[in-house]
């Protein structure tokens, strides 16, 4: 085969393969944003679109993935209309949130104050939803704070949730306390 041949036949494998592993990562890397996702509760029609999706607010639930025995709500408005259809429109940044204890409390690790316990995109570059997480050591309360931030304009609507850590069923004597957990 000539040089110029076999050039080209090394190109076109190198692409072929380059497509395939971008395929693979992709899958993989959506699969893993999957198990990660919130879950729908449900949902409820709030502006009525005649020939569009309308404008809705949705429940969702999530457990906290660093602290067994916690689990939040969030209320989110999702647009309707063609923009909210296509996935392009701005979500609003008014959110309510919901934690509670559902189980006995057990930590998973070290937290730090503030961290992220959930994160979810708004819009299609700039705005991003944020669960945050932190201790009232004094109180022995987990406090959950839902806000939403924009890369240029932050936004001041936010939401806290507060979670005393309680005795729960055959556990009822020992009950770990959040201050032990904080970096």
């Amino acid at each position: 085969m000539p040089r110029a041949a076999r050039q080209v036949y090394n190109g076109r494998t190198g692409i072929r393969l380059l497509l395939f592993l971008t395929v693979v990562l992709t899958s993989a890397a959506t699969v893993a944003l999957a198990a990660d996702e919130p879950d729908l509760i449900f949902r409820r029609s709030t502006v009525f679109k005649l020939l569009s999706p309308n404008d809705k607010l949705a429940t969702y639930g999530i457990d906290d993935p660093e602290v067994d025995g916690v689990a939040c709500h969030f209320t989110v408005p999702e647009r309707g209309g063609i923009k909210g259809w296509l996935g392009v429109a701005e979500e609003v940044s008014d959110i309510s949130l919901s934690c509670s204890q559902i189980g006995p409390i057990h930590f998973k690790g070290k937290l730090g104050q503030g961290d992220d316990m959930f994160r979810q995109r708004r819009s299609l570059f700039f705005k991003k939803m944020q669960i945050v997480r932190g201790c009232d050591a004094k109180r022995n309360v987990l406090v959950y704070m839902v806000y939403s931030d924009k890369l240029i304009e932050g936004s001041p609507k936010n939401s806290t949730s507060s979670v005393p850590i309680m005795p729960w069923g055959a556990d009822a004597g020992s009950v770990q306390k959040c201050g032990e957990f904080i970096q």
